[in-house]
């Protein structure tokens, strides 16, 4: 009986604790310019009732980039200058996540699919090639499933639709261990608020493959980011609703316009997942990248590039919803 009082009292102290050091985080304040690109003006916009934080670069065709849970629009700080030389690109911090608001709402799959779809409306984006990564990839799928007509094709990048969306925890022991804590009530939650950078650090870096290829400025940014009041809520909102991740793959059979799916060769998914994504999509391309992880746009940029650039401008110039790419055909799906 002493023993289980001890242990409860040590756990309240523990908890009490983590509220007390949450309250004394000092919230970054957003840049007024991206340290990586200062030519890009930073910009906001009200989009369902919430305020993102977004940017526009470039001209041509528009291209949407939708980051991975838990980073924001920098996350594609290596593929944003050149994509930009092509096309008209867009990307923007998805809700909870960066410097965007921070909603009280669940963070489920259709609270921000629903945001997206009403940031493409409020900026009358028409004929958007959507490049998603991860969960931006399962964004991007959803909408071109539900037929959005602003959405012209998808690149889905390691899309996040399998495991209950519990593949982050195949990254490594570490994050195995917090994000199976993170579903714990109470302990969760002071988990998360006792979290340090260099924890913090050691779980981005179980989404890279390559040596050295995570910039230390963007994950320094990414954990200060977290220290927004209510960040980590929304963040825990999210880990909570991982099955609704998953439950969005009932969509992929209603997609009608040409979609490529790239996942790196030690991607966080497994094999007969990513064969069994695109098995859903009608006529999917699937390309694999050697010696890459989940994050490719950071950990090969080079052939994330590559293979975006070459699969949109084999798009029609101005086709139809329903058109494919010239090198499709429906059921190949070569790796």
């Amino acid at each position: 009986m002493l023993v289980a009082i001890g242990v409860l009292a040590a756990l309240g102290a523990l908890v009490a604790t983590s509220y007390l050091v949450e309250r004394l985080r000092t919230a970054p304040a957003a840049p007024a310019t991206l340290p990586w690109a200062p030519d890009i003006p930073v910009r906001w916009v009200s989009a369902g009732g919430v305020r993102l934080r977004y940017i526009v670069a470039g001209h041509g065709p528009p291209l949407v980039l939708l980051h991975t849970m838990r980073t924001q629009l920098d996350l594609f700080q290596r593929v944003i200058p050149s994509l930009a030389q092509r096309y008209r690109v867009y990307a923007l911090d998805l809700p909870g996540h960066g410097y965007s608001d921070i909603s009280p709402a669940e963070h489920t799959a259709e609270f921000i699919i629903d945001k997206v779809a009403a940031f493409l409306e409020r900026l009358e984006i028409d004929g958007a090639v959507l490049v998603g990564e991860s969960i931006g990839a399962t964004v991007a799928l959803a909408l071109a499933g539900r037929r959005n007509p602003r959405v012209r094709a998808v690149v889905a990048i390691s899309t996040y639709d399998y495991d209950r969306g519990r593949g982050a925890r195949r990254g490594s022991a570490l994050a195995a261990l917090l994000f199976s804590l993170g579903e714990v009530p109470v302990v969760g939650g002071t988990v998360m608020r006792l979290r340090s950078f260099p924890i913090v650090r050691r779980v981005f870096e179980a989404g890279i493959h390559r040596l050295r290829s995570l910039p230390e400025p963007l994950v320094r940014e990414m954990y200060q980011v977290g220290e927004r009041p209510g960040h980590y809520r929304a963040f825990m909102s999210l880990v909570r609703n991982w099955p609704t991740w998953e439950a969005v793959r009932a969509a992929y059979g209603g997609i009608n316009r040409p979609v490529l799916l790239v996942y790196g060769d030690h991607d966080w998914s497994r094999t007969e997942e990513r064969l069994a994504t695109a098995r859903l999509i009608p006529g999917a391309e699937l390309r694999t990248v050697a010696n890459a992880g989940h994050f490719l746009s950071i950990d090969a940029p080079e052939e994330t590039l590559e293979l975006v650039t070459g699969f949109v401008d084999r798009l029609p110039p101005s086709a139809p919803s329903g058109l494919r790419p010239p090198s499709a055909r429906a059921g190949s799906h070569p790796a």
